[in-house]
């Protein structure tokens, strides 16, 4: 018996045994007990089974367990042909290529990383409990915005770092939240489409909480520069300063709410077990020591692209003919969360909008009430003087981005016309900061 249990856990390490398949004797608890948030069913709608059956012949164990593990981070997801950008990267870097091929390189490579990291923390979930799974994926969730958002502050482009958390923001309200629901009504045009209207309100009322905390900086800027009131700079960063500490309290109250006192609000359904195109997420398929290391890895990876894309953003502006603005709005978090993005058109296509909600309003709460002000923070201890004053025309599309939003998810029902305005609202914004960055007069006719 001693022997069969030892087969058992080599088995579970490497990947080749799931833990349904050693028994019954899981509860059910213990098997969905890490907690399956939106984003987690969104990544998984872009994995794919991995077949061991070629790795499974190895006959040494060592080689055989490093194999199967390769074969479940690299094939097991369908973004597995953006995998070869991440070399090509750092080859182009290292020998001196174009730096605009640098920067597209580097934003292809963290397509997939960003997925794996999603991955990753999942199946670490499955050996450390729902809290701390749920904290991690908290934490991870937008990894690759953050680590972006680090790299240009140390470099001490700031105006990279707010272009590309606003962008972001909008991204997710619009965009994929307005694809989403268009590309669903169409699907479903005979169908009613509704969902749960507790968490959206949860999200939209922190929204406009951390849109609170950029207009008042705004306004101070606009105040001392009217003569209405005697102001200094120093007054407005500390106010947000003071207002990001808030954001901070607001978010960690915002994951004891959502991880321990009302976590059925948040928690997914689960997708239908005869779905084919769906890998089934009840076991882990990779060791907790093994899925640790993948994910440190992963990370000093997504670091390096992430330094090479902040690095050549201007390269690639000056060789496209595009602002900074445009390409940080715009293009990054487009092609930077693209697996994302899709996962959650893909859910709103079979009908299943709260999951669609959680991902897109998950993410954009997340930017807005933990990478925004923990951004400002980390500038503070750098002696960066980084604030929430994101500029009125930024500041202006993010609050009737959140609005707009607002009253799109009102009545808990959605159609393919909602989305549509969502969709062309970011059109809007995007042909805005498109122009705005452009040479005066290019576009005159």
């Amino acid at each position: 018996m001693a022997s069969v249990g030892n087969n058992v856990a080599g088995g579970l390490e490497a990947g080749l045994i799931k833990p349904s398949s050693v028994g019954s004797g899981l509860s059910k608890e213990t098997r969905h007990g890490h907690g399956r948030t939106a984003h987690n069913m969104s990544s998984s709608s872009l994995r794919k089974k991995s077949d061991l059956t070629l790795v499974s012949k190895v006959r040494w164990e060592i080689l055989r367990n490093f194999l199967a593990n390769l074969q479940e981070i690299f094939l097991g997801t369908k973004l597995f042909v953006l995998f070869p950008a991440v070399p090509l990267a750092i080859v182009a870097q290292s020998f001196g290529f174009g730096r605009a091929w640098v920067f597209t390189l580097s934003l292809l490579g963290l397509t997939p990383l960003a997925e794996r990291v999603s991955f990753l923390t999942e199946q670490i979930a499955f050996y450390t409990g729902p809290t701390v799974g749920g904290l991690l994926n908290a934490t991870c969730g937008n990894a690759t915005e953050l680590i972006i958002a680090l790299f240009a502050l140390y470099k001490g482009k700031i105006d990279v770092v707010k272009f590309s958390l606003i962008g972001s923001i909008l991204s997710n309200l619009l965009l994929v939240l307005g694809t989403s629901l268009f590309c669903g009504g169409i699907i479903n045009l005979r169908e009613k489409q509704t969902f749960d209207r507790k968490q959206a309100d949860v999200n939209t009322g922190l929204l406009m909480l951390g849109a609170l905390c950029h207009i008042l900086p705004l306004m101070f800027r606009y105040a001392a520069s009217s003569g209405e009131h005697i102001l200094s700079t120093s007054p407005a960063l500390t106010l947000s300063r003071v207002c990001s500490i808030v954001m901070l309290f607001a978010y960690i109250a915002y994951l004891f709410f959502q991880l321990k006192t009302h976590r059925q609000l948040f928690e997914s359904p689960e997708e239908d077990e005869d779905n084919d195109d769906v890998v089934s997420e009840d076991e882990a398929v990779i060791g907790f020591p093994s899925a640790l290391a993948w994910l440190v890895g992963m990370t000093i990876v997504i670091a390096i692209l992430s330094e090479y894309v902040v690095g050549t953003i201007e390269a690639a502006s000056n060789s496209w003919g595009i602002s900074v603005s445009f390409i940080s709005i715009i293009l990054l978090p487009i092609v930077g969360n693209a697996a994302e993005h899709a996962g959650a058109i893909i859910f709103a296509i079979r009908n299943k909008l709260d999951i669609t909600l959680g991902v897109s309003l998950g993410s954009a709460t997340q930017i807005s009430m933990f990478v925004v002000p923990l951004s400002v923070i980390v500038a503070w201890i750098m002696g960066i003087r980084m604030d929430l004053d994101f500029r009125l025309l930024e500041t202006g599309a993010l609050v009737l981005s959140i609005l707009l939003t607002s009253f799109a998810l009102q009545d808990g029902s959605s159609h393919y016309l909602k989305g549509f305005v969502l969709l062309l609202s970011y059109i809007v914004i995007g042909a805005c900061f498109f122009v705005l960055g452009s040479p005066p007069g290019i576009y005159c006719f």
